[in-house]
């Protein structure tokens, strides 16, 4: 066989091999958007071919905004790197990705508001979509992380990110940041929980230079959560914060209930009626500077338990747990934090006490 035709098969095989690598998790091609469009391709900031975005697909009125730079009086921040970009009236971003048909995935993204009054974004991968809020800021840099879940119909997702504000100025809309993604992998109960992903460890990607943590918007479902297993039934989000920046009761995950009674996060977990149940759970603070008096509100089925918790906001967490009595086949389990809190050390920011290592176990009757 000639030289030319073993070169070409070895690059066909490593071609091949390329091609069936497993998912990795991680920034998307060009997530930080720190690739950008050639001047030809520019109009100001505003970018008019809608390919110049490397990995990218543009609709609508998109900017490919510099750090630093102004809009009048205000100055637009991009949360990492130099560049974001940002979607005006109708505007959108897509990209197509290799997944595998069936799994779940999780999107996480940074978003920040501009000068709209009521911004907001619709996220989408066919046949799933759903809208995210970004009016409340919970972070006092403008910038927030979200995460959005899907399940795969197919072996290629079209991810996008949408726009759908209809201002008088086309330009006023969301900033977009820092696109990742992760596989997720629904947990499942077993004889040490009835309760599935109880300690929170499988969850949405978490951006490496994020000290932020990441908020999983209000209403999303269990069944394509980006936190498996559970549901936020809430007006705002929850935060989902990590060992790496955060203090965490157990294991590398947890959540923060950042917005008083208006975040709540729910499981419904299989009983027998008439059978005595025992739900555990940790709460602490995240060691953010989120300081003073704090009540955790646990509710299993017709039951509830207040734990108070005073925070000095250096990390630390009590344990505490409530025995009930299953009165359906069907128990909702559900926590929210009774007072609304701000960090110490920034006004600006939502922090709330911390909840983990969450457990519902069948006992005997004493």
């Amino acid at each position: 066989m000639k030289r030319g035709s073993v070169s070409f098969l070895f690059v066909l095989l490593i071609a091949t091999v390329t091609s069936v690598l497993c998912f990795r998790d991680g920034m998307l091609p060009n997530g930080d958007f720190e690739r950008g469009p050639k001047p030809s391709d520019m109009k100001g900031t505003q970018v008019i071919n809608k390919k110049a975005l490397p990995s990218w697909e543009l609709s609508g009125f998109v900017e490919y905004i510099k750090s630093g730079q102004k809009q009048g009086d205000m100055l637009l921040v991009v949360p990492a790197g130099k560049f974001a970009v940002r979607l005006g009236n109708e505007a959108s971003i897509k990209q197509r990705l290799n997944v595998t048909k069936g799994m779940y995935y999780s999107l996480t993204f940074s978003a920040a508001r501009t000068c709209a009054q009521d911004e907001r974004l619709n996220i989408s991968v066919a046949p799933d979509s759903g809208v995210i809020p970004i009016q409340t800021v919970y972070s006092s840099n403008g910038w927030d992380l979200y995460a959005w879940a899907f399940q795969a119909e197919s072996d290629v997702a079209e991810i996008v990110i949408h726009n759908p504000g209809e201002e008088e100025d086309p330009a006023c809309g969301p900033l977009i940041d820092g696109v990742a993604i992760k596989a997720l992998y629904p947990p499942r109960p077993t004889n040490k929980n009835i309760l599935k992903n109880g300690g929170f460890e499988e969850g949405p990607y978490v951006l490496p230079n994020a000290t932020t943590g990441v908020l999983i918007p209000p209403f999303i479902e269990d069944d394509h959560s980006p936190l498996p297993a559970w549901m936020i039934e809430s007006l705002k989000a929850i935060k989902y914060v990590d060992v790496e920046h955060f203090s965490v009761p157990q294991g590398r995950r947890a959540v923060e209930l950042v917005a008083g009674k208006e975040s709540a996060i729910a499981q419904v977990a299989r009983t027998i009626i008439g059978k005595t149940y025992v739900l555990s759970f940790a709460v602490g603070d995240a060691n953010n500077a989120c300081q003073g008096s704090m009540i955790v509100e646990a509710f299993a089925g017709k039951d509830t338990l207040k734990v108070p918790y005073e925070s000095r906001g250096k990390g630390g967490f009590k344990r505490a747990s409530m025995r009930f009595v299953a009165v359906s086949n069907r128990t909702r389990v559900m926590f929210y934090s009774t007072f609304y809190a701000m960090r110490s050390d920034d006004f600006s920011s939502l922090c709330g006490p911390v909840i983990d290592d969450v457990k519902l176990l069948s006992v005997r009757k004493p």
